[in-house]
């Protein structure tokens, strides 16, 4: 089967899957300029893990032997509804308030790759949802589809940024599609205007030890707040939407399709005096199938804990 053919049909195939964008990119080495300098400045705080993984993430064929190609899919997450900013209230990220998106996006890319596989019995390939060193962002730029803001999140001119990304890398030449060149953000700058801690440093360069979400999901429940962070965090317990929020791209949202991402009532604006007496087994039970049990009840806590703070 020609590659382009066989592209044609892969996109297609990904968008009767619920994804409202897909392309493809050929797997080759990514330049490493950007990725070290940020190592180098220690923006990645305590992810150890993007250090000791760094061949790794700008080498896709050591991942998937004989790589060849990456095909990117962009599925809509937004749901048009507004967080709280009353004190006694939580902030959670919008991503977060429905399914959690790895339960959703994984069997459709498994699903994809069936596919693929059935085209082609002999294609070895690998599914990736933000679980395994691959650079997805920089991956949908060099598939098309959308370019990297200055908050660093990717943004496309028909649905904004509200959307989660996931590939496939596989051992097959396929007919790939142009990078995303243009920058569409022009002289704005609300993103980094906005940001309460000053995360963003720079276009596109995110100090992570600054970020809400990285200081509310990805640092360990037993690792200090800096002093000086804690007041200008607000009520967030759970991720941060402030840059997207903002965002003149996000104007041309639009609600999505799939069920999975609707908003559970308890995963929007949730009492911090209710998270604060809440036990192990409730929490389990409670954030299962959320994107919410990854700060752990300890972690979930601490975060309440300096919302509250803040709350005086």
């Amino acid at each position: 089967m020609l590659s382009s053919l066989l592209s044609k049909r892969i996109k297609e195939k990904a968008l009767s899957l619920g994804f409202f964008r897909a392309g493809i990119a050929r797997a080759e080495p990514l330049d490493a300029t950007h990725l070290d300098e940020w190592l180098a400045r220690g923006y990645h705080g305590d992810m150890h893990h993007m250090r000791a993984r760094r061949d790794l993430l700008l080498n896709p064929a050591a991942l998937v032997p004989n790589a060849r190609s990456i095909i990117v899919c962009a599925m809509n997450y937004y749901t048009p509804y507004n967080s709280t900013i009353a004190p006694e209230r939580g902030r959670i990220s919008r991503y977060a308030w429905g399914d959690d998106y790895h339960e959703v996006l994984r069997p459709r890319l498994q699903a994809l790759l069936a596919y693929i596989q059935e085209l082609i019995p002999q294609a070895n390939g690998r599914v990736f949802v933000d679980s395994a060193p691959l650079m997805e962002k920089a991956w949908a730029v060099r598939a098309g589809i959308g370019w990297q803001g200055k908050h660093s999140i990717l943004i496309t001119r028909d649905h904004g940024s509200w959307f989660f990304i996931g590939a496939i890398l596989v051992d097959v030449e396929l007919s790939c599609d142009a990078p995303f060149s243009a920058d569409h953000c022009g002289e704005c700058r609300k993103c980094i205007a906005a940001c309460p801690t000053g995360a963003i440093v720079a276009p596109r360069v995110v100090d992570a030890r600054q970020c809400i979400s990285y200081l509310t999901i990805e640092l360990k429940h037993d690792k200090p707040y800096a002093e000086e962070l804690k007041g200008k965090i607000g009520n967030a317990i759970f991720g941060c939407d402030i840059c997207q929020n903002v965002c003149p791209w996000n104007r041309f949202a639009r609600p999505t399709p799939e069920p999975a991402f609707q908003p559970y009532p308890q995963h929007i604006d949730p009492n911090l005096g209710d998270l604060l007496r809440m036990s192990r087994e409730e929490f389990r039970q409670k954030y299962r199938h959320s994107p919410i049990k990854r700060a752990r009840l300890e972690g979930l806590q601490r975060n309440v804990r300096i919302a509250l703070e803040n709350k005086k």
